[in-house]
């Protein structure tokens, strides 16, 4: 059984969340990691970048100057590459760049990231989380109450419209929720501050994952 500290938003400390074991897994998922999160700042990419070639700048195909006599280099049309204004050799084109992880590797993914976190002691439970107005002072405030320094993942059972609003303006702060959050943001926070419905949920993930050690 691990234990995670229980603790309330002023920081004191209620006691421990007790974690099956069952739950966690150390000897396989790191490649479905590495796997995981490649797919997902791949699907990020807009995809979007355009040029134009040599044959899609406007432009005549009249010479600039005769081929001879001149003294400069021969030149045959104003959208080549090499003139300013002209066409791009082998420049990018719109293409999609997602990629897809099946279900199986992305829960073993998921859990093997959490498991990482328990292990590294990344991960705090707290009792519950409330904010008295939706205003970042009353966030920030909450955050230095419990000590956390550098960035933070916030991991609710439901993120609603006061939580969002005092936590938007936080640059080292991210919201989500227990239902979406994913491997990428595990592994991107050093800290983990996780509400103990959003646990329950968790827990729940958890067991959907499978991959128990043989």
């Amino acid at each position: 059984m691990s234990k995670l500290p229980l603790c309330s938003l002023d920081g004191k400390k209620l006691g421990e969340f007790d974690l099956s074991d069952d739950l966690l897994i150390f000897d396989k998922g790191l490649t479905a990691m590495h796997e995981a999160v490649v797919a997902y700042r791949t699907n990020r990419r807009a995809g979007t970048a355009s040029t134009l070639g040599k044959g899609q700048v406007a432009g005549s195909n009249k010479k600039p100057w005769k081929q001879k006599g001149t003294g400069n280099a021969r030149a045959g049309y104003r959208q080549s590459p090499i003139w300013r204004g002209g066409g791009v050799a082998f420049g990018p084109k719109p293409r999609n760049f997602s990629k897809s992880v099946n279900k199986k590797a992305s829960r073993l993914a998921f859990k093997r990231a959490f498991s990482e976190k328990v292990a590294a002691g990344s991960i705090r439970v707290l009792d519950k989380f409330e904010l008295a107005e939706p205003k970042t002072k009353f966030a920030a405030q909450v955050l230095k109450q419990l000590k956390v320094e550098g960035r933070v993942l916030l991991v609710l059972d439901q993120v609603d419209a006061k939580t969002r609003l005092a936590t938007r303006n936080l640059a080292t702060c991210e919201v989500t929720s227990a239902e979406n959050v994913n491997t990428y943001q595990l592994l991107r926070y050093p800290s983990l501050l996780i509400n103990k419905a959003g646990m329950e949920i968790l827990q729940k993930r958890l067991q959907k994952a499978g991959g128990k050690k043989a």
